[in-house]
């Protein structure tokens, strides 16, 4: 090669693999005068050779897993180097020269698995260096001037150190993307140095002692952090800082000691993977269902039963990989054979009984562990060999075929000898059984179709017959007449799962209300409710109600009749539709909702109405408390704000939670569950909640409380207690006298209720009148607390509704 002059002009070589031990090193690499990269991995090279003098040109060098002891040589002679990897070698403090960072271009260094104990002097002055891997040495400090000068870094690993503190410097990172700390003893380092690397995209803590206590309590400012890593740590819950991150894809909080889970944890509305696994984890919460992105979910060696898992996980429409492996569930959720990307299923080490019957429908399933379920029976395959199903076998011959039996084990496996079981024998004749009832369900109605055929046939030919001399037919009675197709109305699988599906009549057609909205009927509105359950047979069965509001127009009505009746038609259902009016609900339909639904003022736009919007009344409330965090009504102006706590403004679609400077965060959390309840009962979702930290208050705030204040001091007082609030029972009659009740909670259909929340009261005078008074009441028990169920609102408009001569006498 060398005679044939190609040597100069070659731009890389890879000479890794080849044994340089001996102190033989090809001489021909000095007529490689251009080259650019030079790679020398595991060659056993005990020092650097001569030969790179030569390669003027070389900008990345890598000796990695080596015998090097030191890198004295011929780097700092070579001035356009900008990479040098010497990982796993033998380097010590002594071994790394200072000359070599004062190279110009030297942006990459990796020094990790070596035996370093310091960091290397002078590395303060590579003021180039963009990747800086120091990791899985035995350095136990940073010096405070390494990171003034490295303000550039965009990598920085320094895990499976000594490290027991940062210095406050590392906050002049502001373009560091990646930082890693695994396997350092920072119990005592608060890491305030965090919120001002605002680029930062990955950070990784593992095993770093981590509490409640030693992480900053807010990361509001690292938008753009994506991969966390808080595993093997002593977090006894989610810390609330991890919620602020608005572009969280990636979060491993495994084997801590976390026992719950907030409902804060519906902000991870970007997170696609979420490790949870040996943690003391005994449920997961219903707002997991709402993180629709994530494709990747480990729970193993928790304590999750089957209650432990939310019935609506098969709203992770994403969900790629499953595994929750070493628990104690029985069963798992139907719904999550709605999750059809599934590819990983890991469910060993568990007390399965069985599987739902659609775990065959998972078609794209590559991996399903069920090991170490001794009372696991599989369910069988479906009858129809037209579906598509996974293709795993787990008959006992094939499993004795995969353990390594004999042939005559497996033939006789096959013939049925060895142990019977007797859930599995029932559950076939079962099979057997649905599959013979088919049968002759489909020979009955095939008889019934013949019938049909043949008279429709019949009155066609005397029909012909008749038409010369007889009566013209009419123009459309030879036309084809299209069967309905419920398809449109309702989804496929409606009705096939136990549960409950509820659907709203809106502009004539139904629409599926959401889970978190069942039990709350809009008074201006129909509904059609679904209950779906298994009768003593196994079989499914149905009940269909069609709800009507007090307030709803003459089109819903209709709609929601029709539609019921379609529905029942289009279930096949033996069982009759049954009308439910607001205020009469039979016991069936309240027990469909465990006695517990509610009223809601307003409704959706019909198909000939516009219903004319709700109208809001802005209110305004101060967050207090510590653990029972509360809400108390204040005056509607900017006097009333106080920088010590968290204000909750309402103004109907726009609900606004303001935190003051010296407001904790943790009051901001459960104040914005408190701004979720209220856009989740009264406002049907529709609402926008807007986090404010004092003095970033948009224009809209300070309109709503009548213009900003010149400033927000502290008035509220340090012994500030709130009156208590008293319940009143509300007797009808006239001359009834109402007091205090200590009545079970109030449902529809049960006496109306007075909640006082005490303050200044004017008492009623004699001159009077009644209308007034009772109004009066209305409205005070309308502007109450949030925190007042609307359905206690009832029994005071059906007395509005009555009349002044059956409206009830209020007293204390």
């Amino acid at each position: 090669m060398e005679a044939t002059g190609v040597l100069p002009f070659v731009r890389g070589v890879d000479l890794s693999g080849n044994d340089f031990k001996g102190g033989y090193f090809p001489e021909n690499v000095k007529a490689m005068t251009s080259l650019r990269w030079l790679k020398l991995n595991r060659t056993g090279l005990c020092y650097l050779p001569e030969e790179l003098a030569a390669l003027q040109k070389l900008e990345h060098l890598s000796v990695s897993h080596n015998n090097l002891t030191t890198l004295h040589g011929e780097l700092s002679s070579l001035p356009s180097l900008r990479a040098i990897v010497a990982r796993a070698n033998s380097l010590k403090n002594s071994g790394v020269p200072d000359d070599i960072f004062k190279l110009d271009d030297l942006s990459v260094l990796d020094l990790s698995y070596n035996q370093l104990t310091e960091c290397p002097r002078e590395l303060e002055n590579a003021k180039n260096m963009l990747v800086l891997n120091l990791s899985h040495n035995s350095i136990d400090t940073i010096p405070n001037q390494l990171f003034i000068n490295l303000t550039d870094l965009l990598y920085l690993d320094l895990s499976e150190n000594c490290l027991e503190s940062l210095p406050p410097q590392m906050r002049r990172l502001v373009h560091l993307q990646t930082l890693v700390l695994n396997g350092n003893p920072l119990l005592h380092a608060q890491l305030r140095q965090l919120p001002a690397l605002t680029a930062l995209q990955t950070l990784h803590l593992r095993n770093t002692q981590r509490t409640q206590s030693n992480l900053p309590t807010s990361l509001e400012g690292l938008s753009n952090l994506a991969d966390v890593d808080l595993s093997c740590n002593d977090l006894t819950r989610v810390p609330e800082c991890l919620y602020t991150l608005p572009s969280l894809r990636r979060l491993n909080l495994s084997s801590n000691q976390i026992t719950e889970l907030s409902l804060c944890i519906d902000q991870w509305v970007h997170v696609e993977t979420l490790n949870l696994s040996r943690n003391q984890l005994t449920s997961l919460p219903s707002a997991i269902c709402k993180l629709t992105k994530l494709k990747k979910l480990y729970l193993n060696s928790n304590k999750l039963d089957f209650d432990g898992l939310p019935s609506g996980i098969g709203k992770l429409t994403s969900l790629e990989e499953f595994m929750a492996a070493n628990n104690n569930l029985e069963l798992i959720p139907e719904s999550l054979c709605r999750c059809t990307k599934l590819k990983k299923l890991v469910l060993n080490k568990n007390r399965l009984v069985t599987l739902p019957e659609a775990i065959h429908f998972l078609t794209e399933i590559e991996v399903l562990d069920v090991r170490e379920n001794p009372s696991l029976v599989m369910p069988p395959k479906p009858a129809d060999r037209t579906t598509e199903w996974y293709n795993i076998d787990f008959s006992l011959q094939n499993q004795l075929r995969l353990a390594g039996a004999s042939p005559a084990t497996v033939a006789a496996a096959a013939a049925g000898s060895g142990p019977k079981d007797p859930l599995a024998r029932k559950m076939r004749l079962r099979r057997r059984k649905d599959s013979a009832q088919d049968d002759q369900a489909k020979q009955v109605l095939k008889g019934m179709s013949d019938v049909a055929q043949e008279k429709n046939k019949k009155q066609e030919e005397s029909t012909d017959a008749r038409a010369p001399g007889g009566k013209a037919r009419r123009w459309d009675q030879g036309l084809e007449k299209p069967r309905l197709d419920y398809s449109e109305f309702f989804m496929e699988d409606v009705g096939q799962l136990p549960g409950l599906t509820i659907w709203q009549i809106e502009n004539f057609l139904p629409v599926l209300v959401e889970e978190a909205f069942h039990g709350k009927f809009y008074e201006a509105d129909c509904y059609i409710v679904l209950k779906t359950f298994l009768d003593d047979s196994g079989s499914l069965n149905w009940e269909i109600y069609y709800w009507i509001g007090g307030e709803a127009t003459l089109d819903k009505k209709a709609c929601s009749a029709i539609h019921a009746v379609n529905l029942r038609n289009y279930l096949g259902a033996e069982c009759r539709t049954v009308r439910e009016e607001m205020g009469e609900e039979s016991e069936e339909f309240l027990q469909v909702f465990d006695n517990d639904i509610s009223y809601i003022e307003g409704g959706t736009a019909s198909g000939f109405y516009t219903v004319e919007d709700t109208h809001y009344v802005t209110r305004m409330y101060r967050v207090y408390g510590k653990k029972n965090i509360k809400l108390e009504p204040v005056p509607l102006k900017g006097a009333s704000l106080d920088p010590r706590f968290v204000f909750l403004l309402d103004r109907g679609l726009d609900i606004y939670v303001w935190r003051g400077a010296q407001a904790t965060l943790s009051s901001t959390t459960k104040a914005r569950l408190f701004a979720e309840k209220i856009n989740k009962n009264e406002r049907k979702g529709k609402a926008e909640i807007t986090l404010l930290v004092q003095g970033q208050e948009p224009p809209e705030f300070w309109e709503a409380l009548g213009g900003e204040p010149s400033e927000i001091k502290k008035h509220v007082p340090d012994d500030f207690w709130p009156p208590q609030p008293k319940l009143y029972k509300v007797s009808p009659g006239a001359g009834g006298s109402a007091g205090p009740t200590s009545s079970a909670p109030h449902h529809c259909g049960g006496p109306a209720l007075h909640l006082d929340f005490g303050g200044e009261r004017a008492p009623p005078s004699g001159q009077e009148e009644p209308e007034q008074r009772f109004r009066g009441r209305l409205s005070e028990a309308e502007s109450s607390s949030p925190g007042v169920c609307l359905s206690r609102k009832v029994g005071l408009r059906r007395e509005a509704a009555a009349g002044p001569a059956a409206r009830p006498e209020f007293s204390r």
